[in-house]
């Protein structure tokens, strides 16, 4: 499509260019041929000459001069973690399939099969060894931050990398051991030994303004020290499956290799780590996403002092606010952090939270939405105290929390919906859901939607838990109408539903006056 699109374009230019010079021409022409008075007054066109704008817009060479010798190229090889092996009977049984003789899956099968023990799974490996991941290779980007040799690149760059090589931009290679990596945030450090006087680059202490003029540098490719030119896009973009949010997009190129590479404002500064791009097709459409430079400059000199980051933590799962919640709780903006859940002995629970209370500040900062609250008490110290404002029983609160450590290893909360007995009731109920007892006694189940009902459009599914109405707690279909009655008594239009599905427990506000039409 591109080399289409490409001719198509030149032909277009071409085409204008030749109806210019044919319009000139032609005129000329007619001017000649009525009169030749008109031809003898002709004066001869000057030649154009271009303005020099060099003085105003001196393009980047300079710039890119004086930064490019600290961004390196880096290539990494290692093996992949081992798939988990299941335990259970449900994989392939170790038979070669029936197949015909001259399928390429039954002589993959007849030639491989013997590494599979019973149920297909791995035999054992070298004297007995465990099996072993595949072996990789890959490469990235990074960028030296001191003399001594300590480089920043992205986690996803050298995670499981057994061998670490970094190439200079003069040619020169070394080897290079990781000092730290934080999952949280994809950044990490390297150090090449034994440099004493490499060239480096520093973080920009002013932050990037939306329009400003930055280049990258990097590996695209593995092609190594490619510049690309563009703007700040945007500032504070949460990208889907991130858990840190708050990057710059920038619309200079970036592409696969890329990775743990700078952009740099027209000082020289870094002022962002190139971490993932946006792409419909996995090559460049303008959409990079930087780490800003202030967080990159917190999380990698916690890695070169302790090789690790720690984090303030406080053992609540959180959600967004929406419209109709806040409407719900009588909060005038849509701002905050809603708690779903707290974790029973945990520095949340101490300090006195509950499920349903709305964090709105931290030390005064005001906070915005759930990644804000993660991002801003994880920036915090373990055993930091902070002051929290919270809304809770329609109006403001202000509680004390201590924190604690902060640790990348999740607890399994999921537990099982039990189906009711039959000789449970069925409660059809007045905002189109059908409740049925929950058999373990917490909530009861959605067992039907009716999709045209507002609570279809506000994504209540079949097999969901609905555990409270209002912060009241709910076991049966007539509990839960009781309690949207007691709303709508109150004068208010909007139900607060804490609702559980897969073991993930959420807030959802749903309107009790609004209609389908």
């Amino acid at each position: 499509m591109r080399s289409k699109f490409l001719a198509r374009t030149r032909k277009w230019i071409g085409a204008s260019a030749l109806a210019i010079l044919v319009g000139l021409g032609g005129g000329t022409a007619f001017l000649a041929a009525s009169s030749p008075m008109a031809a003898a007054q002709v004066t001869p066109v000057a030649q154009i000459t271009a303005p020099d704008l060099t003085a105003q817009n001196p393009g980047f060479a300079n710039l890119v001069d004086a930064v490019k010798p600290a961004v390196v190229s880096i290539t990494v090889e290692g093996r992949e973690k081992p798939p988990a092996i299941d335990q259970n009977n449900n994989d392939f049984n170790g038979q070669i399939p029936d197949l015909p003789d001259d399928n390429f899956l039954k002589k993959f099968f007849q030639q491989f099969g013997a590494q599979f023990g019973p149920n297909g799974r791995p035999g054992p490996g070298p004297q007995g060894q465990a099996p072993q991941g595949r072996r990789f290779a890959a490469a990235g980007s990074g960028f030296i931050i001191s003399p001594d040799g300590y480089i920043v690149t992205n986690n996803h760059v050298v995670e499981n990398a057994s061998k670490v090589t970094v190439t200079f931009d003069n040619g020169d290679t070394k080897s290079a051991k990781v000092v730290g990596t934080d999952e949280r945030t994809d950044l990490a450090v390297v150090k090449v030994d034994g440099a004493t006087d490499l060239p480096f680059v520093k973080f920009a202490t002013d932050e990037a303004r939306v329009g400003d003029w930055v280049i990258a540098v990097g590996n695209p490719f593995g092609l190594g020290g490619t510049v690309t030119a563009g703007i700040v896009s945007a500032r504070g973009r949460d990208v889907a499956g991130s858990n840190y949010g708050d990057f710059l997009q920038i619309d200079a190129a970036v592409n696969m290799g890329n990775s743990g590479g700078p952009t740099f404002n027209l000082k020289g500064e870094v002022i962002g780590v190139n971490t993932e791009i946006f792409s419909p097709n996995g090559g460049n459409v303008g959409i990079a996403f930087d780490i800003p430079a202030k967080t990159v400059q917190q999380i990698t000199s916690s890695l070169i002092k302790t090789g690790t980051v720690t984090r303030g933590f406080l053992d609540v799962r959180i959600q967004d606010v929406s419209r109709d919640i806040a409407d719900s709780v009588g909060l005038k903006e849509a701002k905050g952090a809603l708690i779903t859940d707290v974790t029973d002995n945990g520095p949340g629970a101490k300090a006195g939270l509950k499920s349903g209370d709305i964090i709105t500040k931290v030390d005064g900062q005001e906070i915005d939405n759930a990644l804000a609250l993660s991002r801003t008490i994880a920036g915090d110290q373990p055993n930091q105290t902070v002051q929290l404002t919270v809304w809770r029983d329609g109006k403001e609160t202000t509680i004390s929390a201590t924190l604690g450590t902060f640790s990348n290893k999740g607890d399994d909360n999921t537990k099982p919906n039990t189906p009711p007995s039959d000789d449970q009731g069925v409660t059809q109920s007045s905002v189109g859901l059908t409740l049925v007892p929950n058999g373990n006694g917490d909530g009861v189940l959605v067992q039907d939607v009716d999709q045209d009902s507002v609570a279809a459009d506000k994504g209540f599914q079949v097999g969901d838990t609905i555990l409270e109405v209002d912060n009241k707690k709910v076991s049966t279909g007539k509990q839960f109408e009781a309690a949207i009655k007691a709303v709508k008594d109150s004068g208010r239009s909007t139900a607060l539903i804490k609702a559980e599905r897969d073991g993930s427990v959420r807030f959802i506000g749903l309107p009790l006056d609004a209609s389908k039409g």
